[in-house]
C-alpha cells in the first residue's frame, strides 16, 4: 500500500514540477550541523527529489549532493528513528521538513 501512495505522490510531483517555472538559484551548501530523521536519502539529480525541490521553489540543477527528504530533527539521543539517520545542512523553517541539503549518514 506504501509503494502504491509513494509512486501516486511522486508521480503528482513531477507532474506539479514540470509546470513551474525554473530561474531560482540553486540553495546554499554548507557543511551539515543538524542531525535528521528523514525517509530517504537521494542524490539531487535524482527525479523525484528535483520535483519536491521544485516545489519548494530550490533549483538543484548543477549540484551532485545527498538530499534527504521527509526529514525531522533528532533532538534525543536514541531517538527511534524508522529512516535514515543523517546530518544536514540545517533546513530552512519554509521547507517544512519536506528536504534537507547535504545529508550524510551518521550513527548515534
Amino acid at each position: 500500500m506504501f509503494s502504491k501512495l509513494s509512486v501516486v505522490v511522486t508521480s503528482v510531483l513531477i507532474t506539479l514540477a514540470a509546470a513551474m517555472p525554473g530561474g531560482t538559484p540553486p540553495p546554499p551548501v554548507t557543511p551539515p550541523t543538524s542531525n535528521q530523521c528523514c525517509s530517504s536519502v537521494q542524490n539531487s539529480n535524482n527525479a523525484a527529489v528535483s520535483a519536491v525541490a521544485a516545489l519548494l521553489g530550490l533549483d538543484l540543477t548543477g549540484l551532485n549532493i545527498p538530499i534527504g527528504l521527509s526529514c525531522s530533527p533528532i533532538t534525543v539521543i536514541g531517538n527511534n528513528c524508522g529512516g535514515t539517520t543523517v546530518t544536514c545542512d540545517s533546513p530552512e523553517k519554509e521547507w517544512g521538513g519536506l528536504i534537507a541539503i547535504n545529508c550524510l549518514p551518521i550513527t548515534l
